[in-house]
């Protein structure tokens, strides 16, 4: 049978899901913190399926009761961060069934378009790997999602990383015309938060905030300064759930780009993940033709994975 979500499925929800994606595998903990404990979560949203007491498959839908900034609820839009099959119970329809019924209750809550998976704050992947899941792709173009665009995520080696010798040499020629570049003081923070919020997403505002409160060290940021000590830009890493290898997010104000600050910003913290251990650098979404995705590819990453982030209207 297929139902709603109730306490006791967590662990078992984990397990099928790494059992159906062993290449994408989670724990139950993070499967807690990202989903069961994120702001928005129903369990009417999180339908189940159970065979012979046992939990086949799942599939999740999402929608605001809590703003990501101001008063904004996007009162049309849900999600469907995942869904999964167990490999013994595939074969009889029951990802179509999952998805039709995570879809039907966003269409009783009001909404009417649906993206996969591109949901914040609480993603696991930031769309579909078409590649990875050509079955799932399938599936979900049968029930009407279309590609609406691509992400791609990075990674690059540490190891024997030095910063260019190029780059050096720009940072002696900033700092030589009074701009600075290190870690925020407590106080800077504040200026950080709106620079991030205003001038990008509320999500990276809301991921600093968090992460700060969390414990994370202010050294896992580096910002860059004006002679009069305007926060320009910044970038730093171990943000997501405290991963030292997991770079971002990254920003430089558009009045600043073409300057050298962003690759300046890459490049310092790079060199703070080295010397904290980080054997590479890794991040999960950008445009690949963007400039940071050129920035990037400049800068020796490789594109790892491909998602699409797929839409439909219901």
């Amino acid at each position: 049978m297929i139902r709603s979500f109730a306490v006791g499925d967590g662990p078992e929800l984990a397990a099928a899901w790494t059992a159906a994606a062993p290449a994408d595998p989670i724990g139950y903990p993070r499967f807690r913190d990202l989903f069961l404990l994120d702001r928005n979560f129903d369990p009417a949203g999180l339908k189940v399926a159970v065979r012979n007491g046992r939990v086949v498959g799942a599939a999740y839908a999402v929608r605001r009761l809590i703003p990501l900034a101001g008063a904004d609820l996007e009162p049309e839009t849900g999600w469907i961060p995942f869904f999964f099959v167990h490999p013994d119970a595939r074969g009889h329809g029951l990802g179509r069934e999952l998805l039709t019924a995570a879809m039907d209750w966003l269409r009783e809550v009001g909404r009417s378009e649906i993206f996969f998976s591109s949901y914040t704050p609480s993603y696991f992947l930031p769309g579909l790997d078409r590649a990875r899941y050509p079955a799932a792709d399938r599936l979900l173009a049968g029930l009407g999602f279309e590609a609406g665009y691509d992400a791609v995520a990075m990674d690059r080696s540490l190891v024997g990383y030095s910063m260019p010798a190029e780059v050096g040499k720009r940072l002696d020629e900033l700092v030589g015309e009074g701009y600075s570049f290190g870690t925020p003081t407590g106080d800077e923070l504040t200026a950080l938060i709106r620079l991030a919020g205003n001038e990008f997403t509320p999500d990276w505002a809301r991921a600093i905030r968090e992460a700060v409160v969390a414990g994370m060290p202010l050294e896992r940021i580096v910002v860059a300064r004006d002679p009069v000590r305007r926060i320009l830009g910044w970038a730093q890493h171990a943000t997501y759930e405290g991963v030292i290898e997991r770079f971002g997010p990254f920003g430089v104000l558009p009045e600043c780009r073409g300057t050298g600050l962003g690759k300046l910003l890459l490049h310092l913290t790079l060199t703070q993940m080295a010397a904290t251990g980080a054997h590479s650098a890794w991040f999960l979404w950008t445009g690949e033709q963007s400039a940071a995705g050129r920035l990037y590819l400049g800068a020796g990453f490789t594109i790892t994975r491909t998602f699409t982030i797929l839409r439909a209207n219901v």
